[in-house]
């Protein structure tokens, strides 16, 4: 009997997610590892599905009946033993199934699909073309003289390989002409990957400041603990524009010189495009770049770039973690505290978990940066888990922007009803005549929020989702922003009454409207989620604002932080109100963050930096902090909230989700689900074993429904670990089990900020 293999197949529910025994036929022998990824027959009838093998013996299954494997992919479709050992971390503190560890790791087109060939099921890539056709010359005379077109094609050659759409075009010839050379020995055909180029280096030159004598100290300390055997983790915090870029350049060399590779994460797609171009001004071309706009087939191209050790750097967001570097000697994660680091769907991670274990695996070092911490990360350095590293002054002792904080309330009581107070239109104006640039924050899309029938009261809501449908004014349609569905053209009358609708609110495309009614000629750019779905988007909008293109750059969040440039001097925040008084126990700190972020890109080249904020409550304590850049102060009102009322650091916050299409299934499951794991936790304490927790609710979540899906949730505090993970793992079992409420769905999430 072959040798046997342990396989964990997919579309398995996490409650039968177990491994598998197959034999190796004799065909396959010596293509299948640990790490293998193959087809295989399941159930009784057989039917093909992917799966990877996770242990492998040469001793033939102890099973008599087992089953064969179908197929298996080339080897160097493997996971390492380094990814292999991610996909056991996701799978036990993520509570997803083998599969769906595998899929967060492997880019879509490095992932296999089944086919069938000659009546037989076996694997075919996700992607087969991603390679051209490259001409070169063959280095021999051929047996006939070439005629004048063939002579053009030869002496194009004689400069360098060539793909062959491209050498088509240059030589004015078909490809009748190269098979005729390729025929009488002239040239070669061959096949190698596509060429792309993402985020050219054009216009970027490599970091000629000098570092200053605060970063000098900082990057001297990092360079020491990077050449520990296990340098561990380290925090860097440093106000906006204190040089925190250039310090991470620094130890990129260092690492490059010690034939060490780096990993940079950044938390938007929209940053990175800024840190590819300053990072490849460093190192050229072995640069690699990995986020989810890129196509799949870019994403494959630059995956095997790496794969195969063609990449020293990778810049990436929170998929880049897993880039299949090897020897890592650095992990940078820029920007730390963005929830962008937090995935939403499973395996529903943390970046920086991953970072640790890989940082842990190679002896690299993990630097997590900001200037606005979160208070867990500060917390660790504060107490000796991190080393904590600060740069408190900007960069060239350049002052940090002046920041004014407008009452809205005094606005309307003047009788000043736009949405951009007369302050703020100001400092626009101001700006506009000095040839400055302005950048303004309003975390909200969308031209108008609510559409309200006069007649019965009622908002005019999504009915797959119980949440308010939003105006998008240049498309004339009312928007869902949590499933997509539409409503267009935009109706005039209540759908339930026939009252007149009245929109209120305001978004975006609000704001540009009365930007461009008020400040005529003003080159006003919107940068949000409507705005930069094509291809390259971000790219392009940044370059164009960077270039003086346009005055004022208007967007959500995605404009408030890790941008720099050199003429904007004025900041202006819009509609901060409603994220005050948000839900989340992270409410306060997200506004500080964001706040103090968007604040920071004004004043960067030069002194004169301004910032105002729109607010009805101009004594907030969070606001007065975020206006004076002052995160200590803030920090230390934090951590007195969190011990208070029990919130990390100083314990886990477990989200239990239950979703159904029917509300009172996922009522009940989540009620049983509750009252099991309060069982189970008694008897673990009556057995001599701490299982610390409180449980919350069941209570729904701020948006009942989404995609025709009631949610419930219970809010577990509690002491992360094994023991704890193992009794929601026997609480789930159980609800699995039951009628009616076993039919909802469940999931677990470690990183949430319940504000959903």
């Amino acid at each position: 009997m072959a040798a046997s293999a342990q396989v964990a197949v997919s579309n398995a529910a996490f409650h039968f997610d177990k491994l598998y025994t197959y034999a190796i036929p004799a065909r396959l022998s010596g293509r299948v590892y640990a790490g293998s990824m193959v087809l295989v027959p399941f159930g009784r009838g057989a039917a093909p599905r992917m799966g990877v093998v996770l242990e492998v013996s040469d001793q033939p299954p102890e099973i008599k009946a087992v089953k064969e494997i179908y197929d298996a992919a080339p080897e160097e479709a493997r996971l390492t033993p380094q990814l292999l050992e991610l996909v056991y971390h996701l799978k036990e503190t993520t509570f997803c199934t083998y599969y769906d560890a595998v899929r967060a790791i492997i880019p879509y087109g490095a992932q296999y699909r089944c086919v069938s060939e000659d009546g037989r099921p076996c694997l075919r890539r996700q992607i087969t073309r991603m390679e051209d056709r490259v001409w070169r010359l063959s280095g021999r005379e051929g047996d006939k003289k070439a005629t004048p077109k063939q002579q053009d094609v030869l002496d194009i050659l004689k400069a360098g390989a060539r793909e062959e759409t491209e050498l088509l075009e240059m030589a004015g010839v078909t490809g009748a002409v190269l098979k005729t050379l390729e025929r009488h020995g002239f040239v070669t055909c061959g096949k190698e990957d596509k060429k792309i180029e993402l985020y050219t280096a054009e216009g970027a030159k490599e970091e000629e400041e000098t570092l200053s004598f605060a970063q000098r100290q900082v990057y001297e300390k990092l360079r020491a603990q990077m050449e520990q055997p296990q340098p561990g983790t380290a925090l860097l915090h440093g106000v906006t524009s204190s040089g925190k870029t250039l310090v991470f350049l620094q130890l990129l060399r260092e690492a490059a010189s010690k034939g060490k590779t780096a990993l940079v994460l950044v938390p938007e797609i929209s940053l990175t495009p800024q840190m590819v171009r300053r990072v490849k001004a460093a190192f050229g071309e072995r640069v690699a770049v990995q986020h989810s706009a890129l196509n799949n087939t870019e994403r494959l191209l630059q995956w095997r770039q790496i794969q195969s050790g063609g990449a020293d750097v990778v810049v990436g967001t929170r998929s880049a973690i897993f880039a299949p570097l090897e020897n890592l000697g650095l992990i940078i994660i820029d920007e730390e505290q963005e929830h962008t680091y937090r995935s939403e769907q499973s395996p529903r991670f943390l970046a920086h978990d991953v970072a640790k274990l890989r940082a842990r695996q190679e002896g690299a070092l993990l630097l997590l940066a900001s200037a606005t911490p979160s208070v867990e990360s500060y917390y660790a350095a504060e107490t000796g888990l991190y080393t904590l590293y600060e740069l408190k002054e900007r960069y060239g002792a350049l002052p940090l922007p002046k920041v004014e904080l407008v009452d809205m309330r005094e606005n309307l009581l003047e009788g000043y009803t736009g949405l951009i107070s007369a302050r703020l239109g100001s400092e626009i104006a101001e700006n506009l005549n000095r040839g400055e640039q302005t950048i303004l924050l309003l975390n909200r899309r969308g031209y108008q929020t609510v559409a309200l029938c006069q007649e019965c009261k009622k908002v005019l809501k999504c009915d797959s989702c119980s949440v308010p449908l939003v105006y998008h004014k240049a498309q004339n349609k009312l928007l869902c922003h949590h499933c997509g569905k539409t409503v267009a053209p935009a109706p005039r009358l209540c759908p339930a009454c026939g009252g007149e609708l009245r929109y209120a609110g305001y978004g975006t495309q609000k704001i540009e409207e009365e930007l461009e009614e008020k400040f005529h000629g003003a080159r006003v750019l919107r940068m949000d989620l409507d705005t930069t779905v094509k291809k390259n988007a971000h790219e392009t909008m940044l370059a164009a604002f960077a270039r003086g293109e346009y005055d004022i750059l208007l967007g959500t969040q995605m404009v408030a932080k890790g941008l720099d440039f050199e003429k904007v001097t004025l900041v202006g925040v819009i509609g901060v109100d409603s994220l005050l008084f948000s839900q989340g126990y992270r409410a306060f700190e997200n506004v500080f963050s964001l706040v103090t972020q968007v604040v920071g890109r004004s004043g960067r080249a030069g002194p004169g930096g301004r910032a105002v904020l729109q607010t009805v409550d101009v004594q907030h304590p969070v606001l007065k902090l975020a206006a004076a850049q002052d995160y200590e102060s803030f920090y230390r009102e934090e951590i007195m909230f969190r011990k208070l009322n029990l919130y990390p650091p100083f314990c886990t916050l477990c989200l239990a989700c239950f979703t159904s299409k029917n509300e009172g299934e996922a009522l009940a499951a989540a009620g049983l689900f509750s009252r099991e794991l309060a069982r189970l936790s008694k008897l673990a304490q009556e057995k001599g074993v701490n299982v610390p927790l409180r449980i919350l609710g069941p209570s729904p979540f701020h948006i009942l429904m989404v995609n025709e899906r009631y949610r419930y949730k219970l809010i577990i505090k509690c002491r992360k670990g094994k023991t704890f993970r193992l009794l929601l793992t026997k609480a789930a079992e159980t609800l699995s089990k039951q009628p009616g409420a076993g039919k909802a769905s469940v999931y677990f999430d470690f990183h949430s900020d319940f504000d959903l």
